[in-house]
């Protein structure tokens, strides 16, 4: 195992440092999706091995479906990558540039990263999107996807490096490891900070803790997103029924799902009902605070305090009743993880006020909180969303996974 990680590592390192144009990068994942369009029948027929395994081993619902890869979802990442080739190349921009009154001339250019590790589960997609924002934006990939989708991110990740081979490029811009021993993850974190530059986990809690917590490398990342909806006294009602059931069930796996609605005090007896209804009358369980049990006429389990931090990842939601804008900015703040949380209000002073202090990476207004991710904000896909502090925030795309470095430039200037 350690032979072969450290082999990974320096072949990725000696592929990171191979400058291309963004010409031939982009030839080379038009020539990738090509092979996904050919190889359809061949990855449909990977990807059944999975699904097989995962229905032994009784993988649940949301993770099984997170797993299949259809025609539909083929189809997706084939739009992906086109997207990505549409946009533009991140590295060897001038970022900005001055002139000092000392003669130097300086100038701040956007650089690759590097070599980047992700390590993720389930979702086979994540090897094509990865592959392909990390190769456009001139960094080489270790990838390192989970057992229960090995067969399909074999695949995937095979078909890229024929595509890099075909082009005359060095194959190990895009390495995955074919291996399901789980020390190497260990190994990967601990072990190999000489060839990675950053690690971005994607999969759950465990995982991400896991690698925030063992890391010696630099991580891009989050833990959970426990995302709110907050229904203002000022609210529509229409828009905050279709702004919240979508929220909550267009797609109850991804991380961007409302996990709790917030209801102003003042509204709920008017709106808890209609909004409630229509949520489960879509199969969503409803777990209420007191008032939300007062007033609400349809089912409802009684919430305790571990509810408001619970990332359900499924057709259940937490609800509560706030006094007031500031309440619901405390809860948040308090109970949230930084990651996507919606007021829905016609009142821009509130809105404001709630953008302004909420500590999301992504603060929304009159807007589903399923809208976080990269592929909706023009990024062409995203190797993942971070709740970190410092940049990058938000979903990472294109653009954020490059770095910047100074051209210093004078006519023999020496320091007095």
């Amino acid at each position: 195992m350690k032979s072969l990680l450290i082999n990974i590592g320096n072949k990725s390192k000696k592929a990171s440092l191979i400058k291309l144009d963004t010409e031939k990068k982009d030839k080379v994942l038009k020539d990738y999706y090509l092979l996904i369009v050919k190889n359809k029948k061949i990855i449909i027929k990977e990807n059944k091995k999975d699904i097989k395994k995962a229905k032994k081993k009784k993988l649940k619902g949301s993770l099984l479906r997170r797993l299949i890869l259809d025609e539909k979802k083929i189809l997706d990442i084939i739009t992906s990558i086109k997207k990505i080739i549409k946009l533009k190349d991140p590295t060897n921009i001038v970022l900005e540039k001055w002139k000092r009154p000392n003669g130097l001339n300086i100038s701040r250019i956007s650089i690759a990263i590097g070599v980047i590790g992700v390590i993720y589960e389930s979702r086979p997609n994540v090897t094509s999107d990865v592959s392909a924002l990390c190769f456009k934006s001139g960094n080489s990939v270790i990838l390192r996807g989970g057992s229960e989708a090995f067969y399909s991110n074999q695949i995937l990740s095979r078909l890229f490096r024929e595509s890099l081979k075909k082009n005359k490029v060095d194959e190990n811009f895009v390495q995955f490891i074919p291996s399901t021993n789980r020390n190497i993850v260990d190994f990967l974190l601990t072990k190999m900070s000489k060839f990675i530059d950053v690690i971005i986990p994607r999969g759950g809690k465990g995982l991400v803790k896991k690698v925030q917590n063992l890391s010696n490398v630099p991580t891009i990342g989050h833990l959970e997103g426990v995302c709110h909806s907050f229904v203002d006294k000022d609210a529509n009602l229409k828009i905050a029924n279709d702004i919240i059931f979508n929220a909550k069930l267009r797609n109850t796996s991804i991380c961007g799902a409302t996990e709790t609605i917030l209801f102003h005090e003042k509204i709920i007896k008017k709106y808890c009902n209609p909004i409630l209804k229509n949520l489960e009358k879509g199969g969503c369980k409803i777990i209420g605070d007191t008032k939300i049990q007062k007033f609400y006429k349809g089912k409802v389990q009684k919430a305790n305090l571990k509810d408001w931090s619970k990332e359900y990842l499924s057709s259940t939601v937490s609800v509560k009743s706030v006094k007031n804008l500031d309440e619901a900015i405390f809860h948040i703040n308090k109970y949230g993880t930084k990651h996507t949380d919606c007021i829905i209000t016609q009142n821009k002073k509130s809105a404001k006020k709630f953008l302004e202090n909420v500590k999301s990476s992504i603060a929304m207004q009159n807007t589903s909180t399923q809208f976080a991710d990269g592929g909706e904000f023009g990024f062409g896909g995203e190797v993942g969303i971070s709740t970190n502090t410092l940049p990058p925030r938000g979903p990472v795309g294109l653009n954020q996974l490059v770095s910047y470095k100074y051209h210093v430039i004078s006519k023999g200037k020496v320091r007095k």
